[in-house]
């Protein structure tokens, strides 16, 4: 049986220390003193704790049951999300006019970090109800908030989103999914979709999918999508349950991890659906929910590698196995526990710096949403964009890899189910697959983010680089994390202008260095945030902090980050200007 314990302190840290969050000039943050922000990730940490973690095994073990067209969830499931509307965390960042606590997204993020790492599959449940929640806040006319809204932010009623079907996943220009107007102003909607995470359980009273489908008129391609509201339930006039709609679940998958989430094939046999936003503009409505959604996956990414790395540590501390080479560390036991080798704290460390680095930029792109939302700044909302593919992309690969890294620790212990470590590796997997493939991801950034607004956005996030390293000129201390974020920032740059200089001539050639440009920039920003955190700390050393051993700590990690994983950056770059002729030498026949 694993175990979870929040790191409250590291989020305190990045809070106050980092991001110093209450003084900031963003709408609400003024609120957000340490002792309240302790408070809510204290009551969040218990909860995780003691309710959602022990959980964790029972939904693996047990999965989701498919009986007379209900889905059944595990054990203590339908418990423990009562325990959570009742403690009002599903209206966390939610707007006060639907019931919500309207607090900054920065605290859902760190809240659901929380729920994340103790019990993936559970949180995904109230995570797709707040990104429909999202679209339908920001696209609905007055009538649909007041209808769905409050009951989707108490999570009385949950929702999905429903995009991929059997022939088509990222190109949903294929879709075949049609919406029939009728007479009253509702469509009929009919078509499978498939992969539809939460799409039928037993824990809410309705549940309100967001459809993408086409209408006519509409054309082809991605244009003529249009995204619909279809409820398993329709709302009589008074705000009632009605009628069944004509919508039912197919099938659910069996998969390689998140058992204990219910991903259903989802049929609309004429179903009563309502447009949501413009029509034919579905695609520009679902991307409200998409990014934020894209946020949340590579917040899984680093959150499960937190999980996982709480247990490595714990086993490499209690393990006995070999002895120190340099002399023995615990001589009056028959052998040294793990964690004096230098390969294990090589491979702890790898996963503390990640963990921790990425717990940063979530955090600080959590503010950016925050800024453009509460405070209109349309160059936060660019620069969140832009680092949107770079999260969800880099984050979840490195986050399986760190998963896998704290399985190897335990040794053929992690390979047993009882242990409960690969169950952390087969639950990382799928956030490099959903929302968007991660080689999705990296066509995106490079395909599209780095050209948005004529390329402003990235040479802002240059500029910010550039910034930051300045202002440390003339800090000794600072030098073990300068001068390597100076080297990567030059090489991500250089990526940057081969891409420029080839990649009108041949497309190929930039495409099929989109994945290594994603990682190169990945550790970039992880370089930059573990610049930002080193100063933190020292800062807070200078003031004479009382727990010296935490800052202290918080220095050693970053330059372990700096020494050992920026160098990557030199490879990534050595691939990128290859360029296609490598991969693509090879005619298809030829594999």
């Amino acid at each position: 049986m694993t175990s979870y314990t929040a790191p409250l302190k590291d989020m305190q840290f990045l809070l106050h220390d980092v991001l110093n969050v209450s003084a900031s000039d963003v709408a609400g943050y003024a609120d957000l003193d340490a002792g309240f922000t302790s408070a809510v990730l204290e009551e969040a940490g218990k909860l995780a704790t003691d309710v959602l973690h022990p959980l964790n095994a029972v939904g693996d073990r047990e999965g989701c049951t498919l009986e007379n067209g209900v889905v059944r969830t595990p054990t203590g499931f339908k418990a423990a999300f009562d325990s959570l509307r009742e403690g009002g965390w599903t209206a966390l960042d939610c707007d006060p006019e639907f019931g919500g606590q309207g607090l900054p997204y920065i605290m859902g993020t760190a809240v659901g970090e929380v729920f994340v790492s103790a019990n993936m599959a559970f949180n995904m449940y109230q995570g797709l109800t707040h990104g429909a929640y999202s679209a339908i806040h920001t696209h609905g006319s007055p009538e649909q908030k007041a209808t769905w809204l409050p009951k989707m932010v108490s999570c009385e009623w949950t929702g999905t989103m429903n995009l991929t079907e059997p022939h088509c996943g990222t190109d949903l220009g294929l879709m075949r999914t049609k919406a029939e107007p009728q007479e009253d102003g509702s469509y009929r909607i009919t078509g499978t979709k498939i992969f539809i995470s939460a799409g039928e359980h037993d824990m809410a009273g309705n549940i309100v999918h967001l459809v993408l489908a086409k209408a006519p008129g509409g054309g082809e391609g991605t244009k003529g999508i249009s995204l619909f509201i279809v409820p398993k339930f329709l709302v009589n006039a008074d705000g009632s349950l009605g009628a069944r709609n004509s919508l039912a679940v197919g099938k659910v998958e069996e998969k390689m991890g998140i058992h204990g989430n219910a991903t259903c094939v989802m049929n609309y046999d004429g179903a009563t659906g309502w447009l949501l936003g413009d029509l034919h503009k579905g695609m520009r409505a679902m991307f409200t929910m998409m990014n934020e959604a894209r946020l949340g996956v590579g917040l899984q990414g680093y959150a499960v590698a937190e999980a996982a790395y709480q247990n490595a540590l714990a086993y490499a501390k209690d393990r006995l196995q070999g002895r120190d080479v340099t002399g023995a560390k615990n001589p009056s036991g028959p052998a040294d526990p793990l964690i004096v080798h230098p390969d294990i704290r090589r491979s702890l460390m790898d996963q503390k710096s990640f963990v921790e680095g990425a717990r940063a930029l979530t955090f600080w792109a959590a503010s950016l949403i925050d800024r453009h939302h509460r405070a209109g700044d349309a160059a936060a909302d660019g620069l969140v964009s832009l680092m949107i593919p770079v999260i969800k992309g880099f984050q979840t690969d490195k986050g399986f890899d760190m998963a896998v890294q704290a399985q190897q620790i335990w040794g053929g212990h992690g390979y047993i189910e009882e242990q409960g470590m690969s169950q952390f590796v087969r639950d990382a997997r799928i956030a490099q697959i959903y929302e968007g493939a991660n080689g999705v991801q990296a066509l995106d950034l490079v395909g599209r983010k780095l050209a948005q607004d004529g390329g402003k956005h990235v040479m802002a996030f240059f500029e910010m680089v550039k910034t930051e390293c300045k202002a440390h000129d003339g800090d000794d201390r600072m030098k073990a994390f300068v001068e390597p974020l100076k080297t990567a920032s030059k090489q991500l740059q250089q990526a940057g202008m081969y891409f420029m200089q080839t990649g009108m001539k041949n497309p190929n050639a930039a495409l099929s260095g989109s994945y290594d440009f994603m990682h190169l920039m990945g550790h970039v920003c992880l370089g930059l945030m573990w610049t930002r955190m080193a100063k933190a700390a020292h800062t807070a050393l200078d003031a004479g902090a009382a727990d010296r051993g935490f800052y202290e700590t918080k220095i050693a990690t970053g330059r372990y980050y700096m020494a050992r994983q920026l160098p990557a950056c030199a490879t990534h770059l050595a691939r990128i200007e290859s360029g296609a002729e490598p991969v693509m030498a090879l005619a298809a026949e030829a594999f």
